[in-house]
């Protein structure tokens, strides 16, 4: 297992393209245009909590789980920082043990393409559908095939910072539409720079397939649109945005 040690340190950093707000008015959209409740909202692969914090100032009583406990340590951070009402649980998400049921779901920003396997896709999403009141909704996106080919593909991407230098390598495995990530993060100590390296990997799946995993764990389908927008997925779309609903 990943520690992300180095990586939860700067993924704010790596990830100051996100428009955490916009992202999180959106998903609340879906819950409204589907009459979710805005009550208990459970935020799959928290991460660093910018996402959960985002979703406790629209008014849900937010609990966030993240398998790493590096990611808690930033969230719980700013937590105290921003004064905010969030619960951080340290728990794998195919692996849930909630107090109680929630009203929404969400897993956002690739979370689930980091799951190696359908087996562990399906883990998931019965963990989820465990703790989801009757009617509640569930709401994720994920990183497509496509993407995985011809957006991350084997690329290199540089992230030049004033607190970090990181070389982001990607390296596309076809057989599991995998893309394996190395970090090198490079950080300047006095004259010196001292050099760290990380690695994971993401997997990409087909529509269909989650789509069978959700029904199979007692939700009912009821949207896919295309990235952080209304519109049906196209050939090239780079990242899906499911909507589903407990209905069993």
């Amino acid at each position: 297992m990943n520690s992300y040690s180095r990586f939860a340190q700067y993924y704010d950093i790596l990830t100051a393209n996100i428009d955490y707000k916009a992202r999180a008015e959106y998903f609340d959209s879906l819950v409204q245009k589907f009459g979710g409740k805005k009550g208990i909202l459970l935020d799959v692969g928290c991460g660093t909590g910018t996402l959960t914090e985002c979703f406790c100032k629209l008014g849900y009583d937010c609990l966030g789980v993240d398998v790493s406990q590096e990611m808690l340590t930033v969230a719980l951070d700013k937590k105290i920082d921003g004064d905010l009402s969030i619960q951080y649980l340290h728990q794998d998400m195919k692996k849930l043990n909630l107090y109680g049921n929630v009203d929404v779901s969400v897993c956002a920003l690739d979370a689930l393409n980091h799951l190696s396997s359908l087996a562990d896709i399906s883990k998931a999403f019965r963990s989820i559908s465990k703790f989801t009141n009757p009617d509640g909704l569930f709401i994720f996106d994920v990183n497509t095939i496509y993407k995985h080919k011809h957006i991350l593909g084997d690329n290199t991407f540089i992230y030049d910072a004033d607190e970090v230098y990181c070389v982001w390598q990607n390296t596309y495995k076809p057989k599991k539409n995998e893309v394996l990530i190395e970090l090198d993060f490079f950080e300047k100590r006095g004259d010196v720079y001292c050099r760290y390296e990380e690695s994971f990997s993401e997997y990409a799946y087909k529509i269909a397939d989650i789509d069978k995993l959700l029904t199979e764990n007692g939700f009912k389908v009821e949207a896919h649109y295309d990235y952080d927008s209304f519109d049906a997925p196209a050939r090239n779309s780079e990242k899906i945005i499911f909507v589903a609903r407990k209905v069993k």
